[in-house]
């Protein structure tokens, strides 16, 4: 297979071909992150006038909150496992690779089979998430890897989404920009809802899978700080600094309202983190291969901030919320790669050909490299993915 970039002009406006369109749009459950970068995607779709089917697990209310249409329309499917998790931070690798039936990608094979064309909106793909499992679970899983990958290849490209991790499997790629969700409400009318002031500092505690027993402290929050908790289960009760948020809330206008997040790293956060200039304080996670690559996009347009794991359990978040308000996130980027994205789709089920740029070859070596010595990395030697590219250019004269 041969990658090769393809290259479209940013900023253009998705305008409906004149014929009506009907998509099927596969979403992975694990999470809320994969279902809300989509959601952006999709409404774009059914504002020009097209059909758009969501074949997931996710809860509906994650797209109607943002989508009122007779044109969405859901199919309730659990499509894959994703990440079997211990708790909130530590993923379970054999259970994830015992657990596989038809994951997303078979959605790509079948369109294919169907003689259908399908396109995948991403900034990661399943095979490079489970390497690191298979390295744990033993190589007769390899199989796995290679199904997910040759389902990926019957695809027509990828639309690949900033803070994107190597995907060798896609045989072509387009490159949009953040892909977050507006917003509806300002932070003057979100403060005043929430009834805090404007000199009341407030943190955003986006942490799915809160461990069991685990309680929340007023001492873990400085004087004159609030903070704002999604997920917290029905009978949670919280200390009269921390104020419960209703699960469908709309978080977007949250995290615009609040002055850090504190949560684990996945697309959706760190997205939105960096469109709403909002310094991120994160905690890692074991078995996440995403990671350095959304961890060295926060970090270089200085919005992050680590938080030891023992620290977040303990208590010890003052220093570190003092230490993210100081920061200034400086990304400037587009933010419009939902209006892209759906109008390189619209463009593709009409059978228009996108234009081929042969610069990307370099890109597809390494992103092929990295993947094949993933399975080889040696406990107590291992080097970062976004190390090796540097080693790779500095040693081997590959540059993007």
């Amino acid at each position: 297979m041969q990658m090769q970039q393809i290259s479209i002009t940013h900023g253009v406006e998705a305008i409906a071909p004149k014929r009506h369109l009907v998509f099927a749009y596969y979403v992975s459950g694990h999470g809320f992150g994969h279902a809300t970068r989509v959601v952006e995607v999709v409404r774009h779709l059914i504002r020009a006038g097209h059909d758009v089917h969501m074949v997931t697990g996710a809860p509906d209310f994650v797209f109607t909150s943002e989508i009122q249409s007779p044109r969405l329309l859901f199919r309730k499917v659990v499509l894959d496992c994703g990440a079997v998790q211990a708790d909130a931070l530590t993923v379970d690798p054999i259970a994830s690779l015992e657990k596989i039936s038809d994951v997303v990608p078979i959605a790509c094979r079948a369109a294919a089979d169907a003689g259908i064309r399908s396109v995948c909106v991403t900034n990661f793909s399943w095979d490079f998430i489970y390497v690191e499992y298979v390295m744990v679970a033993g190589s007769h899983y390899r199989s796995v890897l290679q199904q997910i990958a040759e389902d990926y290849s019957h695809s027509e490209f990828v639309i690949r989404l900033p803070g994107y991790s190597p995907m060798p499997a896609f045989r072509g790629v387009i490159d949009v920009p953040l892909v977050v969700r507006r917003l509806h409400k300002s932070r003057e009318e979100v403060r005043k809802d929430l009834g805090v002031p404007d000199d009341v500092k407030l943190v955003i505690f986006n942490f799915g899978g809160q461990p069991a027993g685990w309680k929340l402290k007023e001492e873990y929050l400085p004087a004159g700080w609030l903070c704002l908790v999604c997920g917290a289960s029905d009978n949670q009760e919280l200390p009269p600094n921390f104020i419960k948020l209703a699960k469908d809330v709309y978080t977007p206008d949250l995290i615009a309202a609040s002055d850090c997040m504190l949560g684990k790293i996945g697309y959706g956060t760190v997205s939105e983190a960096m469109a709403y200039k909002l310094p991120f304080i994160f905690i890692r996670r074991d078995y996440f291969n995403e990671e350095p690559y959304l961890r060295e996009m926060l970090e270089y347009y200085q919005g992050g901030v680590e938080m030891a794991r023992r620290d977040m359990l303990s208590g010890c978040w003052i220093p570190y919320l003092e230490r993210a308000v100081n920061l200034k996130p400086c990304y400037e980027g587009g933010t419009n790669g939902g209006e892209l994205a759906a109008h390189i789709l619209q463009d593709t089920a009409v059978g228009k050909n996108c234009v081929l740029d042969k610069q990307n070859k370099v890109r597809r070596l390494q992103d092929v490299m990295v993947h094949g010595c993933q399975p080889q990395k040696v406990p107590g030697n291992d080097i970062l993915v976004p190390d090796w590219y540097t080693l790779a250019e500095n040693k081997l004269g590959l540059h993007n």
